[in-house]
């Protein structure tokens, strides 16, 4: 994946928002000071003890237990295999703000991991990792409230949204065109999926990006859905001739023809204040949501560093989606 300069890596998002294949991974913080569960003899593995909860490391007001529990519920419940228990739930220094702490692991698996993040005064708003995440017992319902009004991409699908998911994508990252393929199985596996494209260019480290997403504007613009799909698929085949300015003019107008659109108009139109200002709101609602990355996807409003997740999970997690969300509003 091609990650944004100067921020957090988005390890943390995958601890939340996927915590993809095994909780035995560097997203768990294992090295918590929490005591470790009681060594067992190998035999007949049920799952992981956990240590019992001290009381007294339960003294802060907010948040509770519960809602620490609906949260990871509704971050972990795609997974039947993971189990988990809330350790403690301490004030800290900073009014408002809590020590939270829960242990995971998973069933047939003695060992345990930790995870340790930080609850906001707002109760809407975690830190993990050096990042800020949603919290919640629906920690991911804004951003799907957010992305149903602002996520005006080109799109393809379903045109109901009650299952609605967002690509954030740079045309000039590598690891964007890699993903094409599991985007394509996603779409042909839930054809009721409605799919917006939202071009994310990374101007500080690709210098082509934000002319391909202009011309990707004015494509879709000027010959409609497919065409703009067409001229993507053409733009990520010739990916290694985004380099000079001269060089990728000749690979976006060789993409644009082969969208069936007029490589004149398009360049005339991609120079224009409003197609600017329409690649500039794609990258203000990339930043509102916290979208670090590229390539990501939102389902139904939570965000996922697709490049790093196996697509059966990936598949696990859509379909939980798809049961618990409810319709679109």
């Amino acid at each position: 994946m091609i990650r944004l300069p100067l921020r957090s890596r988005g390890a943390a998002a995958l601890v939340l928002a996927a915590l993809a294949a095994s909780p035995f991974t560097a997203h768990l913080l294992a090295q918590t000071d929490v005591p470790a569960a009681p060594a067992q003899a190998p035999a007949a593995v049920a799952g992981p003890e956990f240590p019992k909860p001290d009381p007294a490391d339960f003294d802060a007001d907010s948040p509770t237990k519960a809602q620490v529990d609906a949260f990871l519920q509704a971050s972990w419940g795609y997974d039947a295999n993971r189990v988990y228990q809330v350790q403690r739930i301490q004030k800290t220094v900073v009014p408002g703000i809590s020590n939270v702490v829960v242990m995971v692991g998973e069933k047939g698996r003695k060992e345990t991991g930790g995870l340790q993040f930080f609850a906001l005064a707002d109760g809407k708003h975690i830190i993990a990792s050096g990042e800020i995440l949603p919290f919640g017992e629906h920690p991911y319902a804004e951003n799907r409230e957010t992305l149903l009004k602002r996520a005006d991409g080109p799109t393809e699908g379903a045109a109901g949204k009650d299952l609605e998911i967002v690509e954030f994508a740079d045309f000039q990252c590598p690891h964007c065109k890699e993903a094409q393929p599991t985007i394509a199985k996603i779409l042909a596996d839930y054809p009721n999926a409605h799919f917006v494209y939202e071009s994310f260019p990374l101007v500080h480290i690709h210098s082509q990006a934000f002319r391909s997403a202009a011309y990707g504007v004015c494509v879709a613009k000027l010959g409609g859905n497919k065409a703009f799909f067409d001229y993507a698929a053409a733009v990520y085949d010739g990916q290694a001739g985004l380099t000079t300015d001269d060089a990728s003019t000749l690979t976006l107008n060789s993409a644009v023809t082969k969208a069936g659109q007029d490589s004149d108009k398009v360049e005339a139109c991609s120079k224009t204040p409003e197609t600017k200002a329409t690649v500039e709101a794609g990258i203000k609602l990339a930043e509102d949501l916290n979208v670090n990355q590229t390539p990501s996807l939102a389902i139904n409003g939570r965000i996922i560093p697709i490049g790093q997740i196996d697509y059966n999970i990936l598949k696990q997690m859509i379909q939980y989606h798809i049961t618990n969300d409810g319709p679109a509003k």
